[in-house]
């Protein structure tokens, strides 16, 4: 990329999640919740990802001013609501062609609530659990590419003006060393409005949930997750492999496990 600052690294992040994080009232049937980190080489992202993904919104509804938000294309509500079942299913398979055609690497962060609530009092607040051990991960992944020295932005879609606030603060947190590799992270936050057209954040919306039923619901079919799966960050892992971290409650501690999905 021209005229790129020297101090950023190459690649750029962007985060979206499925489920809450409540551990109050858990829903039996997506008892989890599920942070995507999205990583994309800024080239790339700039000179194929953007188009192709303003192309599959011109071809479908006439321009590229809609906001894709996978729950709203599930559920059929808002705009969606007005598609046909065929043209709603051209679609669903652009957006699996259009990620399967593209260079993302997924760093998924899924955390088992009911196992969670087990540790009884005091347990971690989960966005903010998620959120380092996506870092840590995304630490290594830069590491790997000898670009952890330059600054890496992660972008977070906004929350809520005391959630936005609560997640800026623990993010600053982490990367200023309160994390378990006891290192300073190069890692700048941004959080950005919920009504932002961004490609990165609405493919980390369409990646989260998939995902998640993975590993919910291993031998259920899951045409979104088989294209996802062969883009999954596996640290010390043949890349293609099924693999996604999980948290489980082990006695008194939280650990982070690699589960391999049966289906």
């Amino acid at each position: 990329m021209e005229n790129r600052d020297p101090a950023h690294s190459d690649y750029i992040v962007y985060v979206d999640e499925s489920g809450d994080h409540s551990l109050e009232s858990i829903n039996a049937r997506y008892p989890l919740f599920v942070l995507a980190f999205c990583v994309f080489q800024k080239d790339h992202y700039v000179q194929k990802v953007i188009p192709s993904l303003s192309k599959l919104k011109i071809s479908t509804f006439g321009h590229e001013m809609i906001v894709l938000h996978e729950q709203e294309i599930r559920k059929k509500t808002g705009v969606f609501n007005k598609l046909s079942l065929q043209r709603r299913e051209n679609l669903l398979q652009a957006l699996s062609d259009l990620v399967s055609e593209i260079d993302v690497v997924f760093i998924p962060i899924i955390i088992d609530k009911c196992a969670l609530k087990e540790l009884g009092a005091d347990p971690p607040h989960i966005y903010h659990l998620a959120m380092r051990l996506g870092l840590e991960k995304l630490y290594r992944f830069l590491q790997e590419r000898d670009q952890q020295n330059h600054l890496t932005h992660v972008i977070f879609e906004a929350r809520g003006r005391c959630e936005d606030l609560a997640l800026e603060l623990e993010f600053r947190r982490i990367c200023d060393g309160q994390n378990s590799l006891q290192l300073k992270l190069p890692f700048e936050v941004f959080i950005a409005d919920k009504k932002t057209n961004s490609a990165g954040l609405q493919i980390a919306d369409i990646a989260a949930r998939p995902i998640g039923l993975s590993f919910l619901r291993p031998n259920q079919p899951n045409r979104a997750f088989a294209v996802l799966e062969e883009k999954l960050y596996q640290e010390g892992h043949k890349q293609g492999e099924p693999f996604v971290f999980s948290i489980k409650a082990k006695g008194p501690k939280v650990v982070l496990e690699a589960q391999t999905p049966v289906g």
